[in-house]
């Protein structure tokens, strides 16, 4: 086991998991705010060394919930980026679980100094989520990507180690 809490435990990605992430990609609540992966692309990243990819299962029932992808591993500046987290089941707290997770390895296990994610201006949801996990904008990324609805925007975001230490502290 990866990582794990009372509600889930995170695991890296075999290669039986990748008709999941890549089903979960697809599905279009999904779709719309990521760039999908080719099945070949997530198993080349199984042995990647500088990509951890892993699962999120939740821990009574150990069924598949969601994913997280992170890249950076190899960064000498310690900048991780969270490439991607997509959960199955909205809604139940997975996500706000796993990113605690995320963050306890990334500062606490690692080391890293800073933990990094892109996110389209139009997910709302989701940057509600990294803001209420501390992440700020740091810049928008103007219409960068193009789409079947034009073009769209990135906001980058990201999680200092001080910043991170500073909200463990101020929850105690």
């Amino acid at each position: 086991m990866f990582q794990e809490s009372q509600m889930i435990h995170l695991r890296k990605t075999k290669t039986e998991d990748i008709d999941f992430v890549c089903a979960l990609e697809s599905e279009k609540e999904n779709a719309q705010f990521i760039i999908p992966w080719s099945r070949e692309k997530h198993i080349q990243s199984l042995t990647d060394d500088d990509i951890l990819h892993l699962m999120i299962e939740e821990k009574e029932s150990n069924n598949l919930v969601g994913y997280i992808i992170l890249a950076g591993l190899n960064n000498h500046n310690k900048s991780l980026e969270l490439m991607r987290i997509t959960i199955a089941l909205k809604g139940r707290g997975y996500g706000k679980e796993a990113f605690k997770l995320i963050k306890e390895w990334t500062f606490n296990c690692y080391g890293a100094n800073r933990l990094w994610l892109d996110v389209k201006t139009t997910n709302l949801r989701a940057i509600h989520l990294y803001e209420g996990q501390g992440f700020k904008i740091e810049g928008t990324l103007r219409e960068c990507l193009v789409s079947n609805h034009g073009y769209e925007s990135l906001h980058v975001m990201s999680l200092l180690r001080r910043e991170y230490v500073d909200s463990c502290v101020n929850s105690i």
